[in-house]
C-alpha cells in the first residue's frame, strides 16, 4: 500500500506547489483533478490528450488517479442521466487515452444522483447502463474505471454500492469510509467493498461529520489497514482532507492532518514489517 496527495487538498497551491508538497512530505504521488489553483484543464485534455499527457509526465511524480466531472458540477451531465448526444463518453473517451499516456492507472468519476422525476432505482439502472460502455472504453486504454459512493449521490448506502458493482462488471471503488461513517453506517458494513476497492481515500469522520480532526472522529484506521491487507490490498491510499465549502469541511488544518495520517500509515506499515 502507497500514500498519494489530493490535489485539490491544496486549494491555495499551483500544481507545482501541490507537486512539491507531496515530494517534500516523502509521499511522492498526487492525484489530479479539475479543482482550484493546483487543476489540471479539462479543456486541454479534450483538445491534446497527448500533449498534456506530455505535461503531466514532465511533472516528474506519480500520479495514481484522475478525478473527472463531465459537467461543472456533481449535477450537469451526471451519470443517472442519458447520455443522449454521446458527449460523456465521446470525452471519457478522449480522458481514458490521457490517462494512458500519462501512467495514470485509475480514472475517477461520479455514479451520479437522483434527478428530479427519479427513483433510487431509475438513477441506478441508468448510470449502470452508462457506465457499462465506459468501463469497456477505460479497459481498451488499459485503465481502470472508478466510481465513489457519495454524499447526495444516489448510491449512499454499501448495499446500494454493491448492487451497482453486480450490475455493471469490471467497474472499480474509490473507497472512501468517511462518506459512509458521517450517514450513520459502521466500518463493519463498509468493508466488504474492499475487494471491489481500486483506490481509498483517508480522512476522518464521524456521524453527522464528513471531516474532523484525527483524534476527534470514529473511523478506525488501523482496523481498515488490517482489513486491507487481508484482502492483499496493494494500491493506493489517497489523504484527501480538504478546505472547501462543501459538507462544512473549511475547518481544518488539512497540512497538519495530512501529516499526521501519512505517519499513521507508515507506522503501521512499519508495525507490520517488524511483526
Amino acid at each position: 500500500m502507497k500514500l498519494s496527495l489530493t490535489s485539490w487538498s491544496l486549494p491555495q497551491c499551483s500544481l507545482q506547489e501541490a507537486v512539491g508538497l507531496s515530494k517534500l512530505l516523502n509521499i511522492h504521488a498526487i492525484d489530479l483533478g479539475y479543482f482550484y489553483r493546483p487543476a489540471i484543464s479539462k479543456d486541454r485534455i479534450l483538445e491534446n490528450p497527448e500533449g498534456m499527457a506530455e505535461f503531466i509526465r514532465n511533472q516528474e511524480i506519480t500520479v495514481p488517479c484522475l478525478y473527472h466531472l463531465f459537467g461543472t458540477d456533481i449535477k450537469e451531465r451526471n451519470l443517472a442521466l442519458k447520455d443522449a448526444d454521446g458527449r460523456n463518453k465521446s470525452d471519457l473517451k478522449k480522458v481514458a487515452l490521457f490517462c494512458r499516456k500519462a501512467n495514470i492507472e485509475t480514472l475517477f468519476i461520479l455514479p451520479g444522483i437522483i434527478n428530479p422525476g427519479q427513483h433510487i432505482a431509475d438513477a441506478m439502472h441508468t448510470s449502470a447502463e452508462n457506465l457499462k460502455e465506459m468501463v469497456e472504453l477505460c479497459r481498451k486504454e488499459d485503465v481502470a474505471l472508478a466510481i465513489e459512493p457519495h454524499v447526495h449521490s444516489y448510491l449512499e448506502s454499501p448495499e446500494l454500492a454493491l448492487e451497482l458493482l453486480n450490475k455493471v462488471p469490471g467497474l472499480k471503488l474509490i473507497l472512501d469510509y468517511a462518506h459512509f461513517v458521517c450517514m450513520g453506517f459502521t466500518q463493519k458494513v463498509v468493508d466488504p467493498l474492499i475487494p471491489y476497492t481500486q483506490l481509498v481515500h483517508l480522512r476522518q469522520a464521524k456521524p453527522g461529520c464528513l471531516q474532523t480532526g484525527l483524534e476527534k472522529g470514529t473511523i478506525n484506521f488501523p482496523a481498515i489497514l488490517g482489513q486491507l491487507d487481508e484482502h492483499r490490498f496493494n494500491g493506493f491510499l489517497s489523504v484527501e482532507y480538504v478546505h472547501q465549502d462543501y459538507m462544512n469541511t473549511l475547518y481544518n488544518d488539512v497540512l497538519s492532518e495530512t501529516i499526521k495520517m501519512r505517519d499513521l500509515v507508515e507506522g503501521w506499515k512499519n508495525e507490520r514489517t517488524e511483526g
